[in-house]
């Protein structure tokens, strides 16, 4: 999606302007761990959209192509998909397009409503859930969370946007204006804005009522479901004003950095569930049912307890300074790394792609150890870095790299050894969340 790529300096932008805030206002609305997780959960996103996209729009392209209306009802019109707006010479510089832009302008309103449909059913349906979950399960509120996006719900929710191809919305009218919808949700990710005005508050999703969003009190759970627009919410009674500020997270914290747990921990649970489940019907609750779901010989569903910010304790393990700038330094090489590859996804061969996708997966969750202080973190970093060090220089060998990368590869991963080996023993946690 070229619009969320190209929106991604603009993301890091408001991220610093956030921060600067932040120190303005003596307000604390990032911490360094848990928006490096955020930030890994994101770029874990991007890579497997790499692959993952060919499948979902490419089964939106088939149905499009061979289901949609037009293709049986030759009197129903097509979808005027040209740009809405053109150059002309007149002031104000530009034409509308009428047809064009009330297109453009339904289209955006239905992608918002199917947005609604997918996201309301993914609180309310565990398996979209252990998708949906990645989003939710960061204690804190702000831009970061808003990268903190999943690898795996995609795979899922593709079927709510396929009426959108038998309606015969074409494929590129679809695809920018779900970007779009996504981009719009970036900004209300954070805490530094207050409520707006009443209009604005009325029409449209706001920092205040995604807040909502985003709360385990139970009064806020499974409410504002809405992507661009909160009409949806009032019309289908899922509406909740910001009345406090909630507390952040999920019922069960993840409490782990692991973008990799953070992915699959629910899936996990339900794959549990069912192998020890009694019967099918049970089978089917564990995977069908509601998040939380339980057979009454259990005690049933257990109802949300009431939570404040004042008693609860967050997820934070202290490890030293020389630790964190270590993990720092590593996320940083990895998210360059990403952005290389999502340029260069198109040319690359595929298992060129699953391999550098594969050496960034391992990289994170290596981070995500690092600040959790998890013993675990010990061989999966020494190791990722000596197979980094030892594949630069068979590279370098063979000719495959540039002599300067490839010592600049080598470099780096001698550097991080000589500075993580004498520290890894401060990575001493071992009951911590796994990688996988």
């Amino acid at each position: 999606m070229g619009i969320i790529l190209f929106s991604i300096p603009f993301f890091f932008l408001l991220l610093g302007l956030e921060l600067a805030y932040s120190a303005w206002s003596g307000r604390k609305l990032l911490r360094l761990n848990d928006s490096i997780a955020d930030l890994s959960c994101g770029t874990l996103s991007q890579v497997s959209g790499v692959f993952s996209k060919l499948l979902t729009v490419g089964i939106y392209i088939w149905v499009e192509r061979n289901l949609a209306l037009q293709h049986w009802l030759g009197w129903v019109p097509a979808w005027p998909a040209e740009a809405p707006f053109v150059a002309a010479e007149a002031f104000p510089g530009f034409a509308v397009r009428l047809p064009e832009l009330a297109s453009w302008t339904a289209v955006f309103f239905l992608v918002d409503l199917a947005y609604y449909w997918s996201h309301r059913l993914s609180h309310q349906i565990n398996l979209l859930w252990a998708g949906h979950v990645v989003h939710h399960s960061s204690e804190e509120y702000n831009l970061a969370v808003a990268l903190r996006q999943s690898s795996l719900h995609g795979l899922f929710t593709w079927i709510f946007y396929v009426p959108l191809a038998l309606l015969g919305i074409p494929w590129t009218m679809y695809v920018a204006c779900y970007a779009l919808n996504l981009v719009y949700q970036f900004w209300i990710h954070t805490r530094a804005v207050g409520k707006m005005g009443r209009l604005t508050e009325w029409v449209l999703n706001t920092p205040s009522h995604h807040r909502v969003h985003h709360g385990v009190n139970p009064k806020y759970l499974d409410k504002n479901h809405g992507g661009v627009f909160i009409i949806w919410d009032r019309l289908f009674g899922t509406f909740q004003a910001e009345e406090d500020e909630p507390v952040y997270g999920i019922t069960t914290p993840l409490r782990s950095w692991n973008p990799l747990w953070a992915n699959v921990h629910v899936f996990w649970d339900i794959a549990r569930d069912v192998w020890r489940a009694r019967s099918w019907r049970d089978r089917w609750m564990y995977v069908f049912g509601p998040p939380g779901w339980r057979p009454e010989s259990e005690g049933g569903r257990a109802e949300p307890k009431e939570v404040d910010r004042e008693s609860v304790e967050v997820f934070d393990p202290e490890i030293p300074t020389a630790l964190a700038a270590y993990g720092f330094a590593q996320f940083v090489v990895a998210v360059g790394a990403t952005l290389v590859l999502l340029h260069n996804a198109a040319e690359l061969p595929l298992h060129h792609a699953a391999a550098a996708g594969f050496w960034i997966a391992i990289s994170l969750a290596g981070v995500g150890g690092v600040f959790e202080a998890a013993r675990w973190a010990v061989p999966i970093e020494t190791s990722r870095l000596v197979v980094l060090a030892g594949a630069c220089a068979a590279l370098w060998w063979s000719g495959g790299l540039a002599p300067a990368l490839a010592g600049a590869g080598i470099a780096f991963c001698l550097l991080s050894l000589v500075w993580f080996v004498p520290r890894r023993g401060h990575l001493t946690e071992t009951e911590l969340a796994p990688i996988m």
